[in-house]
């Protein structure tokens, strides 16, 4: 008889080293735990943590190089500007591995998330695999905020924030490349403050390469705490995300259309009540359809939450559509 015939058996399988790269700014609260989940990651081949850490406000440097100091995997490499883009290409020129997960400082990872995601890399044959954002606040706020998150009310039909099956996508939650990938397309733009995952994946699938969505990759997310904080991220997402529909164009559709539209609507029917009464509905339709999804979407919330997910939704909303709409010409990228 011959040799048996079959896949080899998984412990004698060697799996590629793999070069966790985490953008770094005031995140002094989260990022020793963020860390510490990417350490103890049930992955059979070699972890490198490369931190790239801006000028923050709090103890998040001290924070990173006792990180280092503790644990020779971890590397801390500097990003003067603060920008999550030029952090991020920082901390893949300091890497050293053929496939780069890009991990952020406030994001939790399952235990078996590398390990899913280079079973995915060979098996789809994708430059590009990430997977959900499921966001878990801690406060009734945050609470409130990870239910909008996680809802189409909230955030529209994107698969990385509700989930679905998997497959082929336009973008994914943080991502875990293949090296070659990103050096075809250039790494991220550093013009791009906001946004840059959606405008690398954009390139990366302009130049023939597979983006794919994994559902198994399920990511826990600290949504921001307060609502000035929301509102401040949720501009800047709308103001860069047209910045991004200027520089590629036809990558705009009616979901992301849609905000701009209610704070239109909104507001110029609250100019034109005083002299068309008819108008108010405009802003009144929008509120009672705020407070009735809120009933729907958060029925599964305490009272504390619950009750600040209307303000959540209006905060989103009004936020992204109103930096989307104000996006200064000034900010598009020269061609």
């Amino acid at each position: 008889m011959g040799p048996p015939v079959g896949p080899p058996p998984a412990e004698a399988r060697v799996w590629p080293p793999v070069s966790v790269v985490i953008p770094v700014l005031n995140e002094e609260r989260h990022l020793r735990e963020a860390v510490r989940m990417v350490l103890a990651q049930e992955y059979p081949g070699p972890i490198e943590v490369v931190l790239a850490v801006g000028p923050s406000h709090d103890r998040t440097q001290e924070v990173a190089d006792a990180l280092a100091a503790e644990d020779p995997r971890v590397t801390v490499v500097a990003n003067p500007t603060g920008r999550t883009p030029n952090a991020l290409n920082a901390a893949i020129g300091a890497s050293r591995n053929g496939i780069i997960a890009r991990v952020d400082g406030h994001a939790m990872l399952p235990a078996d998330y590398l390990k899913v995601a280079v079973e995915t890399l060979e098996e789809t044959g994708a430059d590009n695999v990430g997977g959900i954002m499921a966001a878990e606040g801690e406060t009734a706020f945050e609470r409130a905020v990870a239910c909008a998150m996680t809802s189409r009310l909230g955030v529209g039909g994107a698969r990385f924030h509700t989930g679905g099956e998997a497959g082929p996508a336009d973008t994914v939650y943080l991502g875990v490349f293949r090296r070659e990938a990103l050096a075809r397309v250039g790494g991220y733009d550093e013009h791009f403050q906001r946004a840059q995952d959606w405008e690398m994946n954009h390139r990366i699938r302009e130049t023939g390469g597979l983006v794919w969505f994994q559902p198994r990759m399920r990511v826990s997310y600290r949504p921001r705490p307060s609502v000035r904080a929301l509102s401040r991220q949720y501009f800047h997402y709308g103001r860069w995300r047209r910045v991004v529909a200027r520089t590629h164009q036809g990558t705009i559709n009616l979901r992301y259309l849609a905000p701009p539209a209610a704070v239109l609507g909104i507001v110029a029917g609250l100019v034109l009540t005083p002299f068309f009464w008819p108008a108010l509905l405009v802003p009144a339709a929008y509120v009672v359809a705020i407070l009735v999804g809120a009933l729907l979407t958060g029925r599964d919330l305490a009272p504390g939450a619950l009750i600040r997910l209307p303000l959540v939704y209006a905060t989103m909303h009004m936020s992204w559509g109103w930096g989307f709409i104000t996006s200064p010409p000034r900010l598009s990228k020269s061609q």
